[in-house]
């Protein structure tokens, strides 16, 4: 079993000034060599800003070009997966932290760590979270975080003051509730049904997902507020599974329609929100009896199988550090480079709205990373299904979460 437990809380206090990042000599290739990489994050808010990443690299690499593949995150790694067994791997690809071990020890990745010329480019622990026993198989390209954003009109109407970092599920689940108005269809809140929100729920109330022999625990008291917490929205303060109906980007439709007031989602959604102009700003999610903040990494990796280890070596090193990507990102909130770049964050700090997006740093003060183990879509998956029977089918909640335990225990 692979699990990861420590946090990134120095994620933003550690920030230094990058230096030069690049990849051994791969510009000096002699033959025209083509690297495909295939992404889920560009589309479809950010191929424009892909292709000017991709741009500026060919032109320093005037023999390499980049031929970008994308595809949604719902069906990305079943056609990757595809791709590697069929002996058709792309070059280059993105993983998340999350699926990144899986792939690492099947044997599909390319050991880089001879191509990494700047590890000091990057934070870290965010370099180490794409490594494995040792063993540097990817570039860090982004972190992002999750947290609570809310309809600022919507608490003007209500005479309610605006959520503060001080908040706790008790102060969030009472203004939710004065905010909803079933006659008018407004929503107080809306929280995911998912693993990814239950495992930081889950440490929001005291509680840690595997023992100290790396058993699973989450069946434990606070296991069973967690979940509490998260299933008892639908159908009082939020949609039901079945309002939502499949829908795509319901929540999103929802809250850029003023029919949400409080929404747990990821900085990846200011751009659309800024678009759409709604009135709304960020704060740092509530807590129960601790603050807990989900952090998302995205990296780079080179397949194993590649004709063209330093060209694709140089391709990701670019991709995820070079000062061309951090501007592209940081301009157009494609999350945020995981780099060391005090000037660059400074920058990205004066972009309204939000007003307050301090809060995007300050949630890295107290991190919850997700649990891994190679078996990792199985492992969501059964904790997923486990909080929706709950939602959908009625399942006592520790019935429900004892069930999960055994499931994912088999899976380790």
């Amino acid at each position: 079993m692979h699990t990861r437990t420590r946090a990134i809380a120095a994620l933003a206090s550690t920030l230094m000034t990058g230096g030069a990042v690049g990849a051994s000599a791969a510009s000096a290739s002699a033959e025209d060599v083509s690297i495909s990489y295939f992404t889920f994050s560009a589309a479809p808010d950010h191929l424009e800003d892909l292709d000017a990443i991709v741009e500026a690299f060919e032109a320093e690499n005037l023999t390499i070009t980049i031929e970008v593949q994308t595809a949604a995150y719902d069906d990305y790694f079943t056609s990757l997966q595809t791709q590697i067994a069929g002996g058709s791997a792309p070059d280059t690809f993105e993983l998340n932290y999350e699926n990144f071990v899986t792939y690492a020890r099947s044997g599909a990745l390319l050991d880089i760590g001879e191509y990494v010329a700047d590890p000091d480019r990057y934070y870290a622990l965010a370099l180490e979270g794409f490594s494995d026993d040792r063993v540097q198989y990817g570039l860090p390209m982004t972190f992002s975080d999750v947290v609570l954003i809310y309809n600022k009109d919507l608490f003007d109407a209500a005479g309610l003051d605006y959520p503060t970092a001080d908040w706790t599920w008790e102060d969030e689940q009472a203004a939710a509730e004065a905010l909803t108005d079933a006659e008018t269809g407004v929503f107080g809140d809306f929280q995911p049904i998912s693993f990814f929100e239950f495992y930081k729920a889950l440490q929001q109330a005291g509680g840690t997902f595997f023992d100290e022999d790396g058993q699973a625990m989450f069946n434990s008291a606070e296991g069973l507020a967690a979940a509490e917490w998260l299933t008892s929205k639908p159908g009082t303060v939020m949609p039901t599974l079945a309002d939502i109906g499949g829908t795509p980007d319901f929540d999103t439709s929802l809250f850029q329609s003023g029919q949400l007031a409080m929404w747990h989602n990821g900085i990846w959604q200011f751009t659309g929100l800024n678009e759409s102009g709604v009135n709304y700003d960020i704060v740092v999610e509530p807590g129960s009896v601790q603050s807990a903040n989900a952090v998302f990494m995205n990296g780079a990796v080179v397949s194993e199988a590649t004709d063209h280890p330093a060209e694709a070596a140089a391709w990701i090193s670019f991709l995820a550090g070079s000062e061309t990507t951090v501007d592209t990102r940081l301009a157009s909130s494609w999350e945020l480079p995981a780099v060391n770049d005090d000037a660059a964050f400074a920058s990205y700090l004066e972009i309204t709205p939000p007003e307050n997006r301090q809060a995007v740093f300050d949630a890295l003060d107290n991190i919850a990373l997700p649990p891994v183990i190679e078996r990792q879509q199985e492992m969501q998956d059964a904790v997923t299904q486990a909080l929706e029977s709950i939602v959908a089918d009625g399942t006592d909640p520790q019935e429900a979460l004892d069930n999960a335990v055994d499931e994912v225990n088999g899976l380790i």
